[in-house]
């Protein structure tokens, strides 16, 4: 998948490009339109004002549901569309070490 964005003033608006190359059926076609639709209206909210136009390539006939939603959100949060996600982070941050409490330290190693 490609990304053209142009940043604007107003609300965030979609369009795509999902030619036959992509998949000879219509079906497979809508599936790919129908699939970023949804992402889109679920991402608006978070969404920069601006025009943005997906051009789909013949691997985006072969992914899953779920593979196009997520490749659909990566391009926008590198096209800057999209604020960056905490990405990566699989742990909440450590809370800071109140003035009351001792600090913390390393347990002792025993030296055998």
């Amino acid at each position: 998948m490609s990304l053209h964005w142009r940043p604007q003033e107003g609300p965030a608006r979609l369009g795509m490009a999902v030619s036959r190359k992509v998949d000879k059926r219509a079906v497979g076609r809508n599936r790919i339109k129908r699939v970023l639709r949804d992402s889109f209206r679920h991402l608006l909210p978070q969404l920069a004002g601006g025009d943005c136009v997906v051009v789909a390539r013949s691997a985006a006939a072969r992914a899953s549901n779920e593979d196009l939603r997520s490749a659909f959100e990566r391009i926008l949060r590198r096209a800057g569309a999209l604020p960056v996600s905490p990405g990566g982070v699989t742990m909440p941050p450590r809370p800071e070490a109140h003035a009351s409490s001792p600090p913390l330290t390393e347990p002792e190693r025993r030296s055998d």
